[in-house]
């Protein structure tokens, strides 16, 4: 009798997969639009390129792309284990979304390695890259809901295999991404069970970290994407920021370039930095309405999420100040989160999660395994 009911459950879940959905239902958020199976992945994965919807910052329903990778194995016994990866800044417009790059598993950190530990990865590119809408950069509610909205698209994916338990772990922007995935879980995702949060160098309080930036071309090249960004987004008037020459620079800056590890600017490019950093020598976004608003909109809450923490930072980092992300772990164990707290040796702040990668991984299967969390708290 129970095999029976199961084989029953079987069928109506297989049948149910192979309807085609009205327009309505196709788009509820976490809702699996397009697979398309990625050629060339290295041996043991599998890919696709997937396209899913999910719910805008003004309650809208969009549709957004995004990866999904898993091991080859077949029809695994239990669910698999999901983890969330949340990218770092790849640029602010469509053509910049990393599920577009051809070398996707050499460009993402730590995935090769998830996918031999047994784990279904999902990757969300944010709304507005790969897709044809503004991106919203560092946006809190938006990229939570893609990262969340990913993982339950990723359970309608049968070889996938992915269940309901995940961690979430992103660097730079996908740090501060990781971070309200964290934040709203409970809330929005409710039928998820978030199991863990881990953060390396996450931007946490926008407008210190737009102006506290230790290197000023990066600092300049950051708020022309952040400055673009929020115009198209929130619809910030970027006269605010100087004179029309000023605002072309931001504009073309931030339409031309998509971020890609260890390339060199090209020449128009360092150009128009030296441009920023000299007409943007004074101007603090933190300062200005609207961006100070947005910016605090936009940073994560330092308090208890019902998950443990793992912070990464590399006191050397150039553009993510070391002194504000202790400061937000410092304010997360003042209000009684568990936080392990890592002080990262490497290249900087661009290789951050890679350089964190054995140690992250190692304390997200500590999480799934239910054992008690380490914390930094007294140390910091």
């Amino acid at each position: 009798m129970v095999d029976q009911m199961k084989r029953q459950k079987f069928i109506i879940a297989a049948i149910a997969l192979f309807i085609t959905p009205g327009p309505a239902f196709a788009q509820v958020a976490g809702f699996l639009s397009s697979a398309e199976p990625v050629l060339g992945t290295p041996p043991g994965s599998q890919a696709w390129r997937v396209r899913y919807w999910t719910t805008s910052v003004s309650g809208d329903p969009i549709e957004v792309t995004g990866m999904i990778a898993a091991p080859t194995e077949q029809s695994p016994t239990m669910p698999r284990r999901v983890l969330a990866w949340a990218h770092g800044t790849s640029g602010v417009v469509p053509r910049c979304a990393p599920s577009l790059a051809d070398n996707f598993f050499e460009i993402t950190p730590g995935l090769n390695e998830a996918i031999e530990r047994g784990y279904t990865v999902v990757a969300p590119d944010y709304p507005g890259l790969g897709s044809n809408m503004p991106h919203a950069y560092l946006s809190g509610v938006g990229t939570g809901r893609s990262v969340l909205d990913l993982v339950r698209a990723a359970r309608q994916l049968p070889a996938a295999a992915a269940g309901s338990r995940f961690a979430v772990w992103g660097e730079s922007q996908g740090g501060h991404a990781a971070l309200w995935t964290g934040q709203m879980a409970s809330t929005y995702a409710p039928d998820l069970t978030l199991v863990g949060v881990a953060a390396a160098a996450p931007p946490t309080d926008l407008a210190e970290n737009l102006e506290a930036g230790s290197d000023p071309s990066v600092r300049a090249f950051l708020t022309a994407f952040t400055a673009y960004s929020w115009s198209q987004s929130y619809g910030a008037d970027l006269s605010t920021l100087g004179r029309r020459s000023t605002q072309r620079v931001i504009t073309r800056l931030a339409r031309n370039n998509c971020v890609k590890l260890g390339a060199s600017p090209r020449l128009g490019t360092a150009l128009g930095v030296m441009v920023l950093r000299r007409d943007l020598k004074n101007v603090d976004l933190g300062k200005i309405e609207p961006w100070a608003r947005i910016a605090r909109e936009n940073s994560p809450t330092a308090r208890p999420y019902g998950v443990p923490f793992l912070i990464a930072q590399n006191p050397d980092d150039v553009i993510v100040a070391p002194a504000i992300t202790r400061a937000f772990a410092q304010r997360l164990c003042m209000n009684g989160a568990s936080v392990r707290y890592l002080s990262i040796i490497g290249q900087g702040h661009q290789t951050s999660a890679r350089d964190t990668t054995e140690e992250t991984l190692d304390w997200v299967g500590e999480r799934f395994a239910g054992t008690r969390a380490p914390s930094d708290c007294e140390a910091l």
